[in-house]
């Protein structure tokens, strides 16, 4: 298989038609190769228009979704993030190349122990990865300039809003089945968050402990 070939298909024909324009994120998906963060088998399936599912169960997202929600973080060259889901570590390789550094969670130890390999061959060394529950965020490193939230959640999170630099941004998918909405979260100033929706899509819910549900009516 031509790797290169298919990997600028991706970008040309399902990436730029979902409004992904900004150069510097399309430059950086030819560069970072998604096919070394995938199992062997799946390497043929790395550049296609699905969720590729991981070792774990949960299951990477697809790639003009991964690009949207990069593109909408509008990460800058200082930025310290924190991202939520580590999964395969093809976007913490995504955001590490863009920022200055990534705290990356991971509630799998297994899944943490895979992605630190995958990164490791990739070369990426500005990343701290972390075994705890995402919902709790890392405090420890906190306040980020960027939080990128990889599964869905009921509501936006107070506590990884509470982490958020002032002038930083979060992107999270919250919501239910059949509808999901991609947010933009930004800290205006202290105490004072702005919210954009940016897009409708349906992810799987992030793999954590005790996400919040909305308070519901019932009839």
């Amino acid at each position: 298989m031509n790797f290169e070939q298919a990997r600028f298909n991706m970008v040309e024909q399902q990436i730029r038609p979902w409004d992904v324009l900004d150069l510097k994120v399309l430059d950086l998906l030819m560069e970072v190769k998604r096919e070394e963060f995938v199992a062997d088998a799946q390497k043929t399936l790395a550049f296609i228009d699905t969720e590729l599912p991981l070792s774990n169960g949960s299951r990477m997202l697809q790639p003009k979704v991964e690009a949207r929600l990069l593109q909408d973080l509008d990460v800058e060259a200082d930025d310290k993030i924190l991202e939520i889901g580590t999964g395969s570590g093809y976007v913490t390789a995504l955001l590490a190349t863009l920022g200055k550094h990534v705290y990356s969670v991971e509630i799998d130890p297994a899944q943490k122990d895979r992605a630190a390999a995958n990164l490791k061959k990739a070369g990426v060394e500005n990343v701290t990865l972390v075994e705890g529950n995402g919902l709790h965020g890392h405090a420890a490193q906190a306040p980020y300039d960027a939080i990128y939230v990889g599964g869905s959640l009921p509501v936006v999170p107070e506590q990884l809003k509470a982490q958020l630099a002032v002038g930083g941004r979060m992107v999270v998918v919250v919501g239910d089945l059949p509808m999901m909405r991609a947010l933009r979260i930004k800290h205006e100033s202290q105490g004072v968050f702005s919210e954009t929706v940016l897009f409708d899509v349906v992810i799987d819910r992030l793999n954590a402990i005790d996400a919040a549900e909305p308070n519901r009516f019932s009839f």
